[in-house]
């Protein structure tokens, strides 16, 4: 058999490695089904971002979001897409959207599901028209249940649950090829779109972070406000060979978080968008992309806090919350966390 087929006969699905998950008792039918649908919901965002002005999805959409940001028009389709996706499915019962104010309960004609899904349609948009890399992140949550054991009314204060209590977390990147990160609580994968066979192939199994690097991701422009602790460590990297660290740091950013955090789960590094005088709280969402991109960060070996505390052990306040984020190679992490405190 030629090296060719063996590479073919040993190609895994998403849709595979889901049911061997559902096999072995780690996630239900359910939960397959939804990841499996967002999953397809990403194919169709990223077939309408590769055509770009092709398809008149170039440019501002003319509104704006919840939060105050101009939506660019595949923000606008992105949304839907996910929406359309997945509220007739019978696995949820509501949606949460970083580009809608309140959650979106599944209409009365449609079944309704034990789970919860929230979701960055088009995270780094503001990248579309210089065509850097954007994604869409999600994550999972289960609705919580009454004493009566009957779902509780899926409203915005049921999806007021700390990371740690996420199901399923995940991303897709839409690069120079589309990959699909996932995990469900036993590790991170990664899968590559084949664009022949239109399915997710598992490229990446089991990533992990290394837990030291001499790589971070950091918006320099903003360095007049930082706080001490984080000044102090970029400090310290800046200085390379000559300064305590003893060693040359490469700074990388590109502005898409999506983009940022592949690029350390591939070869490690720290990403970090932390509070400063402007963003006293921070500037990412906590629900739509702190809270998975840490899920994810920390099955694969590394760490996620706002600066003093985990991410995951944060007890959400609203649905729209900001928060600061440091994740990445585990040693540096804990380095930047110990000049907070």
């Amino acid at each position: 058999m030629s090296a060719a087929m063996q590479r073919s006969v040993r190609r895994v699905t998403l849709t595979q490695f889901l049911i061997q998950r559902q096999h072995a008792g780690k996630i239900n039918a359910d939960l397959r089904l939804l990841i499996e649908t967002v999953a397809r919901a990403c194919k169709a965002i990223s077939t309408r971002v590769n055509k770009g002005a092709l398809a008149d999805g170039l440019g501002s959409a003319g509104s704006e979001n919840v939060q105050g940001e101009v939506q660019k028009k595949l923000d606008v389709l992105s949304n839907e897409i996910l929406l359309e996706a997945n509220e007739w499915g019978g696995n949820l019962a509501a949606l949460a959207s970083e580009e809608m104010e309140l959650p979106r309960p599944i209409p009365t004609q449609f079944p309704k599901g034990e789970y919860l899904l929230l979701f960055d349609p088009l995270d780094g948009s503001s990248n579309i028209d210089v065509n850097i890399s954007v994604g869409t992140i999600f994550s999972a949550l289960r609705c919580p249940k009454a004493a009566s054991g009957e779902l509780c009314e899926a409203n915005e204060a049921a999806f007021m649950q700390p990371g740690r209590r996420q199901v399923a977390a995940g991303f897709a990147v839409y690069g120079p090829t589309t990959v699909f990160v996932l995990t469900v609580g036993d590790g991170a994968h990664g899968f590559t779109l084949d664009r022949e066979s239109f399915t997710f192939v598992l490229t990446h199994p089991d990533i992990r972070i290394p837990e030291d690097t001499a790589e971070f991701a950091i918006n320099m422009s903003n360095q007049r406000r930082w706080e001490p602790a984080v000044r102090r460590y970029i400090d310290e990297c800046l200085a390379g060979k000559d300064g305590p660290r003893g060693k040359d740091f490469n700074m990388r950013w590109v502005a898409s978080m999506v983009a940022d955090v592949f690029r350390v789960l591939s070869r490690g590094g720290i990403f970090m968008y932390p509070r400063d005088a402007r963003y006293k709280e921070g500037r990412l969402r906590l629900m739509y992309e702190a809270n998975p991109m840490s899920f994810i960060v920390e099955q694969a070996g590394g760490a996620a806090t706002d600066g003093q505390t985990p991410i995951l052990d944060l007890q959400p306040k609203s649905l729209h919350q900001r928060v600061a984020v440091i994740l990445g190679s585990k040693n540096e992490v804990e380095r930047v966390t110990g000049y907070h405190r």
